[in-house]
């Protein structure tokens, strides 16, 4: 099963035979104090590094969100995704727990977007879902709902069973066009909490077959030397059936790790990409690097 999203020129296939799918994280205030004030400030040239750096890193779809307390979201969205895709042809993503922002941004996007995200409450499926349908976007789904972020597999398979039965039969949605998030959990916490990611995101290929994608960086939030437990997590994820991941694109650790896992589980057909990415650190910032 691939989810096929698009900008006005160019199409990224997740899932099936493809490449494990980078969607750059970078663009969101969150945490990051004077983007924040940038923001508030209607200064959107910030976004602009971040796309080119993202970019230089090996993102294939990246993730916006506006949501800087004290802004106009809806506006701010809107304007964002008008100058990203005047500096770039990547399909976005587009991040918010406001139906209004992501009616404006959907209305203001060239191509085929990601909507990011609608969880398993129904008042939230009956609000979002349409907008996705309206629009010909794809969904990512999260299961939890009013009553709990559960722990255990088989609760989140169920709840992701309702997002896609809803999204399916009342809404007409194609399966294809619905990305479950198994939820990521800081290790930090609970050092089972990322073996039940894992197991999760088996029962999801194996129960529903459906394309994935979760929030790398939850899983070492408060934890030392990050990286190194990013790039490790994500080839586990991978294997288990992971198809997709919201992550650091600047990373060069994390994307060779995501870059040896597409080698090793056989979507790099002959080493090609591996190789071509080894000639091109090894060449430096010269012609054959660009």
């Amino acid at each position: 099963m691939e989810t096929v999203l698009s900008s006005a020129s160019r199409q990224v296939r997740i899932g099936g035979e493809n490449p494990f799918c980078i969607i750059g994280e970078r663009i969101n205030p969150t945490g990051r104090k004077i983007f924040q004030e940038q923001l508030r400030r209607g200064d959107l040239a910030r976004i602009e590094i971040d796309v080119a750096e993202q970019l230089a890193g090996g993102a294939m779809v990246l993730d916006v969100n506006m949501g800087a307390p004290l802004c106009d979201e809806a506006e701010l969205m809107t304007r964002a995704i008008r100058l990203i895709q005047s500096r770039c042809d990547l399909p976005l993503c587009l991040d918010s727990s406001i139906v209004e922002v992501l009616e404006a941004g959907l209305a203001a996007y060239q191509g085929k977007a990601l909507v990011n995200s609608v969880t398993a409450e129904d008042d939230r499926l009956d609000a979002i879902l349409p907008l996705v349908k309206r629009h010909g976007a794809a969904v990512i789904g999260l299961p939890n709902d009013e009553e709990e972020i559960p722990e255990e597999p088989t609760r989140r398979l169920e709840l992701a069973r309702k997002i896609v039965d809803v999204a399916t039969g009342t809404y007409g949605i194609a399966i294809e066009d619905i990305v479950i998030d198994p939820l990521a959990m800081p290790v930090g916490a609970d050092t089972s909490l990322v073996l039940r990611t894992l197991e999760t995101i088996e029962l999801l290929r194996d129960e529903l077959g459906v394309n994935m994608a979760l929030g790398a960086s939850n899983v070492s939030f408060g934890m030392p030397d990050r990286g190194a437990i990013g790039a490790a997590f994500l080839p586990m994820a991978i294997a288990s059936g992971l198809t997709s991941a919201i992550m650091d694109a600047r990373s060069q650790q994390l994307v060779q790790a995501v870059k040896a896992a597409d080698l090793l589980t056989n979507r790099d057909p002959w080493g090609a990409a591996w190789i071509a990415a080894h000639r091109a650190r090894q060449a430096g910032p010269g012609p054959a690097a660009r």
